[in-house]
């Protein structure tokens, strides 16, 4: 659906996206994970027709993204970081003007807007003015504004940035129902590692404009080699101890602890802790948030990254 080849932007001297090469497959949920100023909402962008590349090429849904933005537009919606549906209108008059500037067929674009609306959750509140919705209503009702002409991909950037953890998850819900019922692609950006990987069938972390890693969550949790066991021991050979397991894939001494990489922390802490006398002792699953400290090395940040416009007029 979405075909990547050396897409590269550059404001200046920094280089913001760097030969990125991809592939985003049809009906598949994309997640683009990095931190502030990484290049995932400028890559977004590019793939939006919103800023032009400084190198490379790149297509969505068969189309051009230099060359045919018109039909790349046709083929997306968006979901911007900041919701812009007009607070004095009802969520149906919002959507009834986009319909009209979507061109959606005047015979069928009733039944389209309550398709949508039933979609996200919305029908019963359709006549009511968008200024009294909640955060997460309104970022519903812009999911449902972006599917109006039944695009082939959907950008949701940061979709729930802002919203409390029940909202989330109810966020999580239709975004998951949109893929199943409207069979749309979906590239997301988050900084939320749980929303990542509850809802991504496969992640790409981008890292100063790159992709330093690409695979499912499943993998690339797996790829840190399992399980991580902290012991405090005073037992003073106990990496040498620990080492001789065979479920033991890694060991070191780390802060006091010995700190061991195992497959399954549950069946293999009893049988290390008969070789090992321990004053404590925990172990936990890898989680997306320790793969995104492994490749670059620092923590990401709940926040967003900066609009558009913002992003532009600091390099204008």
């Amino acid at each position: 659906m979405i075909n990547i080849k050396g897409l590269v932007k550059r404001y200046g001297r920094l280089t913001a996206v760097d030969g990125l090469t991809l592939d985003i497959e049809d009906n598949e949920v994309f997640g683009l994970l990095g931190s502030n100023g990484a290049g995932k909402t400028t890559t977004i962008h590019m793939l939006a027709t919103l800023l032009k590349p400084t190198a490379g090429t790149a297509t969505v849904n068969g189309y051009d993204i230099v060359s045919q933005p018109s039909k790349v537009r046709e083929s997306i919606g968006i979901v911007f970081q900041a919701p812009s549906s007009d607070d004095m209108l009802t969520g149906y008059e919002n959507l009834h003007i986009h319909a009209l500037l979507y061109g959606v067929p005047s015979n069928g674009r009733k039944k389209r807007i309550e398709e949508v609306l039933e979609l996200v959750g919305l029908a019963d509140r359709k006549n009511d003015r968008v200024k009294t919705y909640s955060g997460g209503m309104r970022r519903r009702l812009e999911i449902a504004r972006g599917l109006l002409h039944k695009p082939k991909v959907m950008f949701l950037d940061e979709p729930t940035l802002g919203l409390d953890p029940t909202s989330r998850e109810t966020m999580w819900r239709y975004v998951r129902r949109l893929v199943e019922e409207e069979k749309v692609t979906i590239i997301l950006t988050t900084h939320y590692m749980e929303e990542a990987d509850m809802l991504c069938d496969r992640i790409g972390v981008i890292d100063k404009g790159r992709i330093v890693a690409l695979d499912t969550p499943a993998n690339l949790k797996a790829s840190l080699g399992g399980d991580i066991i902290r012991i405090k021991t005073p037992t003073k050979n106990a990496l040498e101890i620990a080492s001789k397991f065979d479920f033991v894939h890694k060991a070191e001494m780390k802060d006091g602890f010995l700190v061991l990489a195992v497959k399954d922390a549950r069946r293999s802490l009893p049988a290390i802790l008969q070789g090992i006398e321990a004053e404590s002792a925990e172990f936990a699953s890898p989680t997306l948030n320790d793969v995104f400290i492994q490749l670059t090395g620092r923590n990401i940040k709940e926040e967003p990254e900066g609009g558009f416009m913002e992003k532009f007029a600091k390099y204008d």
